[in-house]
């Protein structure tokens, strides 16, 4: 097996474990200062304490995309927080929103529309 874990630096732990929680991931182990995420499923993420200087208010370079079959159960759970307000088949063949984490990291969370059709039919 191979796996690919993001380590994210984060200003306050605390406020980004709470955002991620709301996605379904929580604590599987970490010190308080590197906290280990899983939401059970096969999906991972590390947060660390960010360096000084590195998360500009406005200028964050980072971003990531979870890949979830329950699209609409995970947005339902972060409604308040959806960029635009909804969910919808973007051009590029996903079924996706996005939403910012306390850090202004861009969260896309999405699932390849024709296979949420193929479970639909």
């Amino acid at each position: 097996m191979t796996a690919l874990t993001a380590i994210l630096p984060c200003n306050d732990l605390d406020a980004s474990e709470a955002f991620y929680g709301r996605l379904g991931f929580v604590r599987e182990g970490g010190p308080d200062d590197y906290r280990m995420l899983s939401d059970g499923k096969g999906g991972t993420l590390h947060l660390t304490d960010a360096v000084a200087g590195w998360l500009v208010p406005g200028r964050n370079p980072f971003g990531l995309y979870l890949y979830a079959e329950n699209v609409d159960e995970l947005a339902a759970g972060v409604a308040d927080l959806i960029l635009g307000g909804k969910v919808e088949d973007k051009p590029w063949g996903m079924y996706e929103f996005a939403l910012s984490d306390p850090d202004e990291t861009l969260v896309r969370v999405g699932w390849p529309t024709r296979l949420r059709g193929a479970q639909a039919g």
